[in-house]
C-alpha cells in the first residue's frame, strides 16, 4: 500500500522545551488515522508539523514524497484548525466562497462543501451567530475545498451533538473510500473505533500504533481507552 506520510526521528521544540520527541511512523494512503491522546500530548504540534506550519528541530516529515511545507503540496492538503479561522461578520456562504475564490475554485464547489457538512439551511447566517458545532462545520467545509488528497482535522467533533457526530464520521468514511487520507485528532477515546489506524500519543511520544483491534489484543483490553492506560503504566 502506498504511503501518504513518513515521519522519521521527528523532534520539535517550543520556547526551548521539547514537545515532540523522536517520533517515527508512517501513514498509508486512503486511511482514517486517529491521533489520540490527552490535552497537551503534542497532537496539535504534530498536526502543524504535518501541514508545514511548524518549524522542525530534528528529523523530518514527508507528504506524498515531498517535504512538509513544500509549495507543491498546498492543493493536496485540507487543514481544519481547532479554533475556526474565518470571518465572524460574514455569512457561512460568504466565508466558504471567499476561501474558494482564494484558490480559484468556483462558487458551486463552495456551495457543495456547505451542503456536505449539513449547513445548507444556515448558508445565509452570520458566522458569529452560529453554535460551536456549526462553526466547526464551516471550518470543515473550507478544509474540504478542492477535494484534497490529505485532510488534517484538529478536534473536528468538539461541541458537536451525537447525531451530527455520527454523520461526520460517515462523511469521513466516505472520503476515505474515495482515496482521501484523513488524520483526525481527538482526546475522546471512544471515537477511536471509527478509525482504521490509531496513533496513541502522550508527552510528545508515540506510545503505540495499529488498528483498534490490534491495540486491544496487544494489551488484553476491552477498549482503546483501557489499552492507552495500560500502555501508560507500562512506560513508567
Amino acid at each position: 500500500m502506498a504511503v501518504a506520510i513518513k515521519v522519521h526521528d521527528l523532534g520539535v521544540e517550543l520556547a526551548g522545551r521539547p514537545v515532540l520527541k523522536r517520533l517515527t511512523f508512517e501513514i498509508p494512503e486512503g486511511k482514517i488515522v486517529g491521533l489520540l491522546g490527552p490535552s497537551g500530548a503534542g497532537k496539535t504540534t504534530l498536526i502543524r508539523t504535518v501541514v508545514g506550519r511548524q518549524k522542525i528541530t530534528e528529523g523530518g516529515v514527508e507528504i506524498f514524497d515531498l517535504p512538509a511545507g513544500d509549495k507543491k503540496l498546498r492543493a493536496d492538503i485540507g487543514y481544519m484548525t481547532q479554533s475556526p479561522a474565518v470571518y465572524p461578520d460574514l455569512s457561512v456562504r460568504e466565508n466558504v466562497r471567499y476561501f474558494a475564490a482564494m484558490r480559484n475554485l468556483p462558487k458551486r464547489e463552495a456551495d457543495a462543501a456547505i451542503r456536505r457538512v449539513e449547513l445548507g439551511g444556515q448558508a445565509k447566517q452570520l458566522f458569529a451567530t452560529l453554535s460551536g458545532g456549526q462553526k466547526s462545520r464551516v471550518s470543515l467545509a473550507i478544509a474540504l475545498l478542492g477535494q484534497p488528497k490529505l485532510l488534517v482535522l484538529d478536534e473536528p467533533t468538539v461541541g458537536v451533538d451525537p447525531v451530527l457526530r455520527r454523520q461526520l464520521w460517515q462523511l469521513f468514511a466516505g472520503l476515505a473510500e474515495q482515496g482521501t487520507t484523513l488524520i483526525i485528532s481527538s482526546h475522546v477515546m471512544d471515537e477511536a473505533e471509527h478509525c482504521e489506524e490509531l496513533l496513541l500519543i502522550r508527552d510528545g511520544r508515540v506510545l503505540a500504533g495499529g488498528s483498534p483491534a490490534e491495540l486491544r489484543a496487544r494489551t488484553g483490553s476491552k477498549t482503546v481507552e483501557d489499552s492507552f492506560l495500560k500502555l501508560v503504566e507500562s512506560k513508567r
